[in-house]
């Protein structure tokens, strides 16, 4: 008989108690996950992924003592996390922060007042190994950044880094980056969803990318998808 999968191990990180409260509460509910610590700021944060060993860190921004960006950033750099998924919480006025999270490391975000089946359905995506994209936010978060005046995006890759793909991958990129994921990009281009989510993967490699936010960052960041254009 085939042992059931183990639950998804979750970090909660936000200075709110009540809000740590009710979210573990509500994933506690679900029979795929626990709850296996609770962390009050970032510096907890960091610590307990280490010693919790989670599989995804509900990070909330705005934390004392070290921010929730920072936190993402340490986490996603320590090879021993190498595994830990960061799931961001903000609220509408973070764009710029949101970016500069995605940029540190995280595979999504969701806002604060999400649906609770929405942000269990976000933990299981991005414990999956797969980035909160779907069905364009993050895409459309960035064009919005990208129309602010003085407000670059941290750590983008140069717009000539692009050179390096190839045209069938900036067609791919182009597509990631308005939200499409792996199966809607294979249809747009008359290719199978593997084929599409090879072209993601190589194109990550190529321009270093940790994941599908990234890629949705580059692209807007060099120029291959303007702000503002239709999806």
């Amino acid at each position: 008989m085939t042992s059931p999968p183990a639950p998804i191990r979750v970090l909660l990180a936000d200075d709110q108690t009540l809000v740590r409260a009710a979210f573990a509460m509500l994933v506690e509910s679900a029979r795929d996950m626990e709850v296996v610590g609770q962390a009050a700021n970032g510096l907890e944060a960091v610590d307990m992924a280490r010693a919790a060993r989670a599989d995804v860190v509900v990070m909330d921004i705005r934390m004392p003592e070290l921010d929730g960006i920072e936190a993402t950033r340490r986490i996603a750099a320590d090879d021993d996390l190498a595994g830990v998924r960061i799931l961001v919480l903000t609220t509408y006025d973070d764009d710029q922060h949101v970016v500069s999270a995605l940029r540190a490391g995280a595979s999504g975000f969701l806002v604060k007042d999400t649906r609770p089946a929405e942000l269990l359905d976000a933990i299981r995506t991005v414990a999956a190994g797969d980035s909160l994209l779907s069905p364009g936010p993050t895409a459309r978060l960035i064009a919005r950044v990208l129309r602010l005046p003085d407000r670059p995006l941290v750590s983008a890759p140069a717009p000539a880094s692009l050179g390096g793909l190839s045209d069938r991958e900036r067609e791919v990129l182009t597509l990631v980056a308005r939200g499409l994921n792996n199966a809607e990009t294979g249809e747009a281009l008359g290719l199978s969803p593997l084929t599409a989510k090879t072209h993601v993967s190589r194109i990550m490699g190529k321009l270093g990318a940790r994941d599908r936010a990234q890629l949705v960052i580059a692209a807007y960041e060099s120029g291959l998808v303007a702000p503002g254009a239709d999806r």
